[in-house]
């Protein structure tokens, strides 16, 4: 099977990503799959770079006009260089990580050598048409009835362990008791109140890597403006805050606490599974997240740990940070979990069984 996997950066990784000066798309490429930005997601030939499978970040602009520089394209459409780049592949299946760049009428262009189209979408996307997809896939099957209800063929489908988090699973540390990592905003009402309750937890070393809205920026850069207060942090949340991470250096800092808070966003209603339990469990943390319905294998109590309210946060995280034996159980049964029921081969054989 001839793969080609394309993805897209999100806007806090383009503005937290290092600066880079590689010369080649082939040096571009390797530097990306290094970081391990959403490797959970990247299927296991890319990985283990298989001669059949290609990759690329079709919205990256310097990696893509490298590409059409050395393969003599004149042009710096990158619609036009993704579908050349697919057409010079000869790829067979291509599998969309970006959908919403590249929707149906995307797909209606794809070259004669393409047998299947393959989208993963793990949100609500308003009028968004993926309807040319020959399969829509994700974890969280409120969303597929979503999308199956506007025509979409859909399947259910799963992020992975990824190997690089063996590493920091054996070396860790415990210079904090807990952290956060993803967005904080005035439209992620509950994952908000949740938070503020770890912020005014006492005797709590934690520390939230919150990735921002250009209004959630300005408006706690700026003294504070009533025009502005809806996106302002709390004064707890405030003085714990740091620089969102991504890929390898969340998998450091999980590495480095004991737990993991989690809370689903508003719109995934009770389906939970999101990439940050994958990466927690993975680095051998303990997951602390919101109660809902989980993929197989995460079992509160066993290999992760729920919270019903806000208001039983600071009890569950006390609990932990006194039961020492109890959060090593459940943090090593959690990762033990990921790495035998989500592997990057159970992953690839469980694709091409779609396929």
């Amino acid at each position: 099977m001839r793969i080609f996997q394309n993805n897209g950066l999100s806007r806090g990784f383009r503005i937290h990503r290092r600066q880079s000066r590689y010369q080649t798309f082939a040096a571009g490429r390797a530097e990306f799959l290094d970081t391990r930005f959403t490797a959970s997601h990247i299927l296991l030939p890319v990985l283990t770079n298989s001669p059949d499978a290609f990759y690329t970040n079709g919205d990256d602009e310097q990696l893509q006009l490298l590409w059409a520089k050395e393969n003599g394209l004149r042009t710096k459409n990158l619609e036009q260089i993704l579908l050349a780049q697919i057409e010079q592949h000869r790829t067979e299946v291509f599998y969309n990580l970006d959908p919403i760049h590249y929707g149906s009428e995307f797909v209606a262009k794809l070259p004669g050598c393409v047998k299947k189209s393959v989208g993963w979408r793990a949100a609500p996307s308003g009028s968004a048409d993926l309807t040319k997809y020959d399969l829509i896939v994700c974890n969280f099957p409120s969303i597929l009835e979503s999308w199956r209800q506007k025509g979409c063929r859909v399947a259910y489908f799963f992020p992975a362990h990824d190997p690089a988090m063996d590493a920091f699973a054996v070396a860790r540390g415990d210079e904090l008791d807990l952290i956060f990592i993803g967005g904080f905003s005035r439209h992620h009402v509950k994952r908000s109140q949740a938070l503020r309750a770890v912020a005014s937890t006492r005797g709590v070393r934690a520390r939230f890597y919150l990735e921002e809205s250009r209004l959630t920026r300005l408006a706690n850069f700026l003294p504070p403006l009533p025009a502005l207060h809806s996106y302002r942090y709390p004064d707890e949340v405030r003085g714990i805050r740091a620089n969102p991470l991504y890929g390898r250096d969340a998998y450091a800092a999980i590495a480095k606490s004991r737990i993991v808070f989690n809370g689903a966003v508003d719109m995934a209603g009770e389906d939970r599974g999101n990439m940050r339990c994958f990466e927690a469990t993975g680095c051998g943390a303990v997951l602390l997240t919101d109660s809902g319905r989980y993929p197989d294998g995460f079992v509160d109590g066993e290999t992760m740990l729920q919270y019903s309210s806000p208001e039983q946060i600071p009890e569950l995280i006390g609990k932990l940070m006194r039961d020492e034996t109890r959060a090593k159980s459940i943090a090593q049964a959690g990762c033990a979990m990921v790495k035998d029921r989500y592997s990057k081969q159970l992953q690839w054989t469980k694709f091409q069984d779609l396929i």
